[in-house]
């Protein structure tokens, strides 16, 4: 009996081990493409599509842009979300799912974040209910991005940065520092409202559990060296477009106003990037600056 137990927890610490080293193995990459539509519908009719396929299957829709030509940006949250963002640093970045809808060579591609690689690379929870609704409401064709992808070593917050003296997760933009929270709320509010700095308004989502009052605004870049165009016309001509890379974002966590730098979140987002060519980050070297510019401006700060 005791040699049966033992070989029982032997085998069961064995499975363990296993099952670990397969979950470090995993390798992730930034976006899924869901399905593709047929190129003779409108984009109102694959957006209205889109819209119910999401808010049937538990997702609130919290906003939507057209940041160019033939494609539409939606934004949504989802309950386990909003939870895992609560319980993590700088969690609010993650708080809301993207999604584009994209006419490519005749054809719309619906494609979104994947919540796992988000999940990983800005260090909240497991979203397992977010990946089986999202491939409910919009299908699961192919992870796109990156090649290979990444390990969860490789992508959590501290280890992933592009190259040498290049910024992590956890490295932060500090905006601007307000006198109250409702201030700060206010002030970019107003000014997204306004499109100071050529910005546009997206969303505005407020994190429910955190220590601190959490407010994140999504926003669009409409022109300059920053703007939405300009990047993403240089760094993603590929077969799949990961226009869910927009909008962004800034982060209100008590008076503070936070954003994640321009240079990690666009390499997070386009891992593959090579520095150099005729699509490399060289190309839009000015545009992190530009950012940063853009949302100085919009949280008020002169200077």
């Amino acid at each position: 009996m005791e040699k049966r137990q033992w070989l029982g927890c032997c085998l069961a610490a064995g499975l363990a081990v296993s099952t670990a080293a397969v979950a470090h193995n995993i390798r992730y990459k930034p976006f899924i493409l869901g399905h593709q539509a047929a190129g003779s519908e409108t984009m109102t009719q694959v957006v209205a599509a889109t819209r119910k396929a999401l808010t049937t299957n538990g997702f609130h829709i919290v906003g939507q842009y057209v940041p160019f030509r033939r494609t539409t940006i939606m934004c949504a949250t989802y309950p386990e979300m909003l939870k895992a963002a609560a319980h993590a640093k700088n969690g609010g970045f993650g708080a809301v799912e993207r999604i584009s809808i994209t006419k490519v060579h005749g054809k719309w591609q619906v494609s979104y974040v994947n919540p796992d690689y988000l999940a990983v690379a800005y260090g909240l929870r497991p979203l397992p209910k977010t990946d089986m609704a999202l491939k409910t409401a919009l299908g699961a064709k192919t992870p796109f991005g990156s090649r290979r992808g990444l390990t969860r070593d490789e992508l959590k917050p501290g280890n992933y940065h592009y190259a040498l003296f290049m910024p992590y997760f956890n490295n932060v933009d500090h905006v601007r520092r307000f006198p109250n929270h409702a201030a700060a709320v206010n002030t970019i509010r107003a000014n997204l409202m306004k499109h100071v700095a050529t910005s546009s308004f997206v969303y505005e989502v407020n994190v429910p559990g955190t220590p601190k009052p959490t407010t994140v605004f999504g926003f669009g870049i409409k022109s300059g060296k920053g703007g939405d165009h300009h990047i993403l016309h240089i760094i993603d001509v590929h077969r799949y477009r990961g226009y869910a890379y927009l909008p962004y974002e800034m982060m209100v966590v008590g008076r503070r106003v936070i954003a994640l730098r321009p240079r990690y979140r666009i390499a997070v987002n386009f891992p593959d990037t090579s520095m150099m060519g005729s699509h490399g980050f060289m190309n839009i070297m000015s545009a992190p600056g530009a950012i940063r510019k853009v949302m100085k401006e919009v949280a008020g700060r002169k200077g």
